[in-house]
């Protein structure tokens, strides 16, 4: 009979560690809840809202939003667009409340953690750099 403290200690890190945090882009709402979350506020999001008709989901605006008919229309829907999500590896403890927390899977754990960097700056990455 063999005891378990001597077996060997993989070096593979499980898939499940903290490390790096991902960005599903197409998942995101901007919502912004993983930035107001997070205890660290590493997280910078900016976003716009735009109007989509209701038939495809295409943006629409200008004139072609205004009705002068005078007859009553449905209220249009709009979308928030991300057009900013940084953030900072020098401020993020790992802990994963951001992931979470994000009700819609837009976030999640990547691998290793983030490189260091010559400087500050270079720790803050976007969403180029979290895909």
């Amino acid at each position: 009979m063999t005891d378990q403290s001597q077996q060997p200690i993989s070096s593979a890190e499980p898939v499940e560690a903290h490390g790096s945090i991902r960005l599903v882009e197409e998942n995101c709402t901007s919502c912004m809840i993983c930035a107001r979350e997070c205890p660290a506020w590493c997280i910078q999001i900016d976003s716009h809202t735009e109007q989509v008709n209701s038939e495809g989901g295409a943006p629409i605006g200008g004139a072609a939003a205004s009705s002068t008919s005078g007859y009553a229309r449905a209220r249009q829907r709009s979308v928030n667009v991300l057009d900013r999500f940084e953030i900072d590896w020098s401020l993020c403890m790992y802990c994963g409340i951001c992931v979470e927390q994000c009700p819609f899977d837009a976030l999640e754990w990547a691998g290793p953690h983030v490189s260091s960097a010559p400087s500050l700056d270079g720790l803050v990455q976007g969403r180029e750099q979290l895909r």
